[in-house]
């Protein structure tokens, strides 16, 4: 008996699906949004976005802002929040709006994973993956009640390594690769990974991918690198994050005793260690599975959050699109339990002061995650299974969820 392929209709019907999980999702995270006033980081971005109107996207980087944390946001975020201030002319609520960008990305990166997932494993898993995306609880927590900008990059990260390795668009892919670390740093990690997939593509397709990542970099980055580029570097390129021990490496590291100043030396300095391991990891995989790219780039971000020595409930979503795009089981497994530390963290009195409870589950989390992680090398290294052209839906026989 033959294998029967999906149809062009069952794939419809598949996509339909998840486009209607991905629209609840976001109206969701809009009324969640619309309708609480979010953490202190709704705040703070507002006093940001006020000061911008001021300062400038680019002056702002050298100037105290009394009353506020660092601005440690890459350029075209201060291009976003000044237009978001504006909209606030016409009558919109900031808190709002504040909010929006993280849910309309969590909405596209629900059909992206889709996307990706369904040239590897079987439509009824890239549905569900897809569909997981949209209803995530630690995505709906950290994008419609947080709202900070994390998901808006790993969206573009996810993106670009889904157009260069399924979509054979290295232009388009380089000009998502640098719009992910200009809008959040956090993807930084996973551009040399991209660069050695292209690589490993050709000297045009590498070229071209050049081309656009340095294109779009040069024209957000270019006039802050002129203009104040010790600033930059200072607030953005060395930020390591806050200081708080509560999830983790350090969390772990304070529970066990260690002396202080090795926690201070991970949380300062020794943090780059621990990114330059999370770069290696990327590039040594996408030199063996160029193929696999959104899942090298998918587990490369798991990992860096894996191995950070900075806590913040709005970083869980830096794995939580991707560990679908390693496999269904990895992405439930891992939003279920993280959900629960996301809701529980943001109805305590401040989400940087974790209940017992909350850091318990944190831990169950991360062991979590570093299952995920370890699965999905495994799958990434042992499929030799050929990734379908987007032309061709895949087999329906086929069950593995390949990243």
């Amino acid at each position: 008996m033959g294998i029967r392929m999906w149809g062009e209709t069952d794939v419809r019907r598949a996509g339909t699906a998840v486009l209607a999980a991905a629209t609840a999702g976001l109206l969701t995270r809009m009324i969640i949004a619309a309708n609480s006033p979010g953490p202190a980081d709704v705040r703070i971005f507002r006093g940001f976005a006020k000061a911008i109107t001021v300062y400038g996207p680019v002056r702002i980087y050298e100037h105290p802002l009394p009353g506020l944390p660092v601005y440690n946001h890459p350029p075209l975020a201060g291009w976003m929040l000044m237009g978001l201030n504006s909209l606030t002319d016409l009558g919109f609520s900031f808190a709002t709006l504040i909010r929006l960008p993280a849910s309309a990305a969590d909405f596209c990166c629900a059909l992206l994973v889709f996307e990706i997932v369904r040239r590897r494993a079987a439509l009824r898993t890239a549905m569900l993956c897809g569909i997981g995306v949209a209803v995530s609880p630690v995505l709906i927590a950290t994008s419609g009640y947080h709202g900070n900008t994390d998901a808006v990059a790993i969206a573009f990260a996810l993106a670009a390594a889904h157009l260069l390795a399924d979509r054979k668009s290295p232009l388009a892919a380089g000009v998502a690769a640098a719009l992910s670390i200009s809008v959040k740093f956090i993807p930084v990690v996973v551009i040399p990974a991209l660069f050695v997939a292209a690589l490993r593509g050709g000297r045009p397709v590498l070229v071209r991918f050049a081309a656009g990542f340095a294109g779009l970099a040069a024209l957000v980055w270019g006039p802050a690198l002129v203009t104040v580029p010790l600033h930059l570097e200072r607030n953005v390129m060395e930020y390591a994050g806050g200081s708080y021990r509560l999830w983790g490496l350090v969390r772990f590291a304070d529970v066990l005793g260690l002396p202080e100043p090795v926690i201070a030396f991970m949380q300062g300095g020794g943090h780059f260690l621990f990114v330059l391991v999370c770069v290696a990891a990327g590039i040594r995989l996408a030199w063996l599975r160029p193929d696999r790219l959104p899942g090298v780039v998918a587990l490369t971000l798991g990992l860096l959050l894996l191995l950070s020595t900075a806590s913040g409930l709005q970083y869980l979503t830096w794995a939580a699109a991707g560990m679908f795009v390693l496999g269904p089981v990895e992405g439930f497994a891992y939003s279920t339990v993280v959900g629960l530390v996301a809701v529980l963290g943001y109805s305590g009195r401040s989400a940087v002061r974790w209940s017992e409870p909350v850091l318990y589950l944190g831990a169950a989390g991360w062991l979590v995650l570093a299952v995920g992680l370890a699965t999905g090398v495994r799958r990434i290294l042992a499929d030799t299974g050929p990734v379908h052209p987007s032309t061709e839906p895949a087999p329906r026989a086929q069950l593995e969820n390949a990243p």
